[in-house]
């Protein structure tokens, strides 16, 4: 059986009672990033081989977890924070599960989406979860401006992108109000509202991931 773990965004102690039994139950864990998952396993002393499944060798090691499981080993599925599948690896070998008829279950917990959400302050009765925007400039502008209004959009975003993206937004709708989640659930936890041009005032070199929420309010 495959097991769909949710993990700690940042605090290390926001992980359910569930999702410490699967850990601890597991044949092996699959990750994303030995380094980052080894942080949590070893803060509640949890011993387990570990399979590395990212975006480099996914298609190659899906047949081989395929395979383990169909020897009915149980295996937890964790990505490097946060809910697996959710703009990370995964999906695929869900897919594959089903085709093989393995069973699956999810077991719910952190989402920095939901969390950020929630405190932003924006509608939160319509929301659109984009992801990470596309790479290329033009690709991210079409998208940009084929977003409804009175919808409030959740974005991931990495530092080194964020002002550009910002100045991208700017130009597209004016100065609206943008929210920016940042270090969600650790010490310097923040989640402030402001217009974008303040945003560019105040942003120098940011640092650690964002998550970027807005509403185009009619």
């Amino acid at each position: 059986m495959l097991y769909l773990v949710a993990t700690p965004i940042g605090n290390l102690k926001d992980i359910t009672l569930r999702a410490l039994e699967a850990l601890k139950a597991a044949d092996a864990i699959i990750c994303e990033d030995t380094r980052r998952t080894s942080i949590l396993l070893n803060n509640y002393q949890i011993k387990k081989p570990l399979i590395v499944l990212n975006d480099y060798n996914e298609h190659k090691n899906v047949s081989r977890i395929i395979n383990l499981l169909n020897e009915s080993q149980n295996l937890a599925l964790v990505s490097d924070a946060g809910t697996p599948l959710i703009s990370d690896p995964g999906y695929k070998l869900v897919r594959e599960c089903l085709k093989n008829n393995i069973k699956i279950d999810s077991l719910p917990g952190p989402s920095s989406v939901i969390t950020a959400l929630t405190l932003s302050s924006l509608p939160p009765d319509k929301f659109f979860f984009l992801g990470y925007l596309p790479e290329k400039p033009g690709r991210r502008t079409k998208v940009l401006k084929e977003l409804l209004p009175n919808t409030t959009y959740i974005i991931f975003i990495a530092p080194h992108k964020l002002i550009r993206v910002l100045g991208e937004m700017q130009k597209i709708y004016w100065d609206i109000d943008v929210c920016l989640a940042h270090e969600l659930t650790k010490i310097h936890q923040s989640i402030e509202t402001k217009k974008i041009s303040e945003w560019l005032e105040e942003l120098v070199r940011p640092k650690g991931e964002y998550v970027l929420l807005f509403n185009l309010i009619q």
